[in-house]
This record gives structure tokens, sequence and C-alpha cells, in this order.
């Protein structure tokens, strides 16, 4: 079985390339997970995505006060090199997400409350700024029940295709600062308009979503919970079906916080789908869980089936790849001082997806120095 490489985005200023080797043919053939090489690209590259048509074009944004999109061109051995010319800004403050398709990139800069189109190309130079368009997403100030020090402003935390929405592209915008989910479709002049939105509870901070059927997930970052709605026509609202905790254990301490929630497409290796969520901060010696909810009673109804105790603290960033989406990898980004839980390690889904075993995990010295935010397997 070949090895697999995995790139690392990270709030260093650098993005790594991995090597995961479920098989070495060296050795006592147990699973190894080793840093190959890394490329700096500038301050905190902290998400990552290829362009469709071209895997070695890997994309990035610099999560600072005067936000970036970096490129970055690899070779078939996985080394990186930043295409200088490429370099242009993101059209707000702290990119923290964007969205890669064929011709543009969909950029959600979270401190400065906006959404940015860049058009891109597969060739030199691969951005064009002088074309770049944004939308400054709206907030309603003073609502009783927000966090104040997270909800002071619009911050939009994802940029995702609604794959529930067959008649037209829609895109959804998780906006942690607003407690909404924004849904946009183009209009007649080719930009992104909104269209209507999902509420939530005030205080939630929905982060990232998910769909399933005909069903939408919603993680809420700032109360560690999943929202289950129904969705329907961007003209009609959506239908609430439940609010659930991503912890078998609550209340929830403060500082705990709800990151990733991933369903992988049922396959043949694993034919019953399951949702897994991560959560940050734990107070458990033994790190950061990640939740696995069971959609056996239906996809409107999930249910907390296990936890799974990652030893990593920070667990921000976790990605399924491998054939039949086997092996996850997830990362912990520490506790701030670079001394504890910081690392990457995949684990393996057992149990029919029910449950995760640790195969592999990067040295603890390259991994305290990484503080990964977001995987790619490439």
């Amino acid at each position: 079985m070949a090895p697999h490489k995995i790139l690392v985005g990270s709030y260093s200023d650098s993005i790594y390339t991995l090597e995961f080797d479920p098989a070495p043919s060296e050795g006592p053939g147990t699973p190894t997970l080793k840093l190959l090489t890394q490329v700096k690209v500038g301050h905190h590259p902290s998400w990552i995505a290829a362009h469709p048509s071209d895997s070695s074009l890997i994309f990035t944004a610099l999560e600072q006060a005067d936000g970036d999109v970096v490129v970055v061109k690899y070779d078939k051995d996985g080394k990186g090199q930043k295409v200088e010319e490429a370099t242009c800004p993101s059209g707000g403050a702290d990119p923290c997400t964007f969205l890669v398709t064929e011709d543009e990139l969909i950029i959600g800069n979270y401190s400065s409350s906006t959404l940015a189109t860049l058009p891109i190309s597969t060739t030199p130079p691969y951005t064009c700024p002088a074309e770049m368009w944004k939308l400054n997403l709206p907030f309603e100030a003073e609502k009783p029940g927000r966090n104040k020090s997270r909800q002071e402003a619009s911050h939009p935390h994802q940029t995702v295709f609604n794959p529930l929405n067959t008649a037209e592209t829609e895109l959804l915008v998780p906006d942690l600062g607003a407690d909404k989910v924004w849904r946009l479709t183009k209009g007649s002049d080719g930009h992104w308009a909104i269209r209507g939105c999902v509420d939530f509870e005030t205080g939630g901070g929905p982060r990232h979503v998910a769909a399933y059927g005909d069903t939408l997930y919603t993680l809420l970052e700032l109360t560690s919970e999943l929202a289950v709605h129904k969705l329907h026509s961007v003209q009609q609202p959506l239908t609430h079906l439940k609010t659930l905790s991503t912890l078998k254990v609550s209340p929830t301490p403060s500082n705990m916080f709800a990151a990733e929630i991933l369903i992988p497409t049922p396959n043949a290796l694993f034919p019953m789908p399951y949702i897994y969520t991560s959560n940050r901060n734990d107070p458990s010696p033994e790190g950061d869980t990640i939740a696995i909810f069971s959609l056996a009673n239906g996809e409107e109804i999930p249910e907390l089936v296990t936890e799974v105790r990652t030893g990593l603290r920070h667990v921000r960033a976790m990605v399924f790849g491998g054939e039949h989406d086997k092996w996850l990898v997830v990362g912990g980004a520490g506790t701030g001082d670079g001394s504890t839980g910081v690392g990457v390690k995949v684990f393996e889904r057992v149990d029919g997806g029910k449950g995760l075993v640790q195969l592999a995990e990067v040295d603890k010295a390259v991994g305290s120095k990484m503080n990964p935010t977001a995987f790619l397997w490439v």
C-alpha cells in the first residue's frame, strides 16, 4: 500500500507536508506519520485548498489584519514553492475560510465581516486582484444574549456550496457573530447576493455546516451544540428539528468550543452514515474528544453514541482521507504555550465507523512547532 501525503495549514508561518504510511515495508510494519518538507508562506496560513482541476496548485489565506491570499505550486514529491507574483489581498481582515472553484476564490474574512470573490486561473499569475468583488455581511447590533467578546460583529467562518440544492448553485456562509447561516445565490450581475438565512438561538455561534439526505447539520461553536434542520428551497425557511450537545457530560465548561463537523459519504466499507464533531479545550488529561453521532434512527434524529479521546488539545482541524475515507487525520493546536497537546495523529475508523483507533502520530518535537489548523489529503 503506497504512502499518502497530507498538507497541513497552520498557525505558524508554514504549510507542511506529512507522509502517512499505513503499512511500511521496513521495520515492524506499524503505521508511520512523518514530516517530509515545509514551505514558508507568511503569518498563519490557517486554511488550505487545491484547485479543482489542478491539484498541484494550492491556495492558502494568511489569517492576519491585512489578509492575503497566497498560491503554492507543488511537485510530485510534495515539495512546494510559493508563487510570489500571485500573492494579493484577501479583501478583508483575518481570512479564515475560502472555497475554490474553477475560476474564483470565495473568501470569508472573519474580522472585517466581508465576503470576497477573487478571480483565479490555472496559469500564471493565477490571481486577478484587480477584479476582486466584496460584500459586507449585515449585522444586528445590541442583541441580548450574545457572547460580547466573540459576537461583536459579523464573523463568516465557512464558505461552502449547499449540496442539497439541486435547482441552483447556492452558497452557505455560517456567521459566528450574527448567529446565522447566510444563503446566497448569484444574481444577474454575476455576483453573490443574500437570498435568505437560517437563524439560531442567540449566543450559539454557528461555525461549520454539513449535510446528509435532506438535512442540514450546523455546529454551534460557542455552546458546543449540533443544530438539525430540514432544508427547503431558498424561498422557504428551514424547519428546525432539534439541537443537541456535542458532549456526553454537561454543562459545557465556559472555555470549551466545538470546531469541526464531518459526514463522510457512506461506501462499501462504511455503509452507515455517521457525524463526527471535534470539541476543543476539554479539561480531561486524556485530551479533547471527537463525538460520533449515529443516524440509525433517521437523519433527523442524530444520536451521540461514542466519544473518542484524542490526547490532543484544541482540536480544530480533522479531515477524512484514503480509500473509503478509512482514515482521519486530526490536529491539536495546543494550549497556546506550545507545550501541551500540540501535534498531528491519524486514526482509523472501526466498528463500521462507530469508533476510532489511533494508528500513527508525528514526532512530538516536530508536531509541537506546527500548530495545525487545516489538512488536505493529496
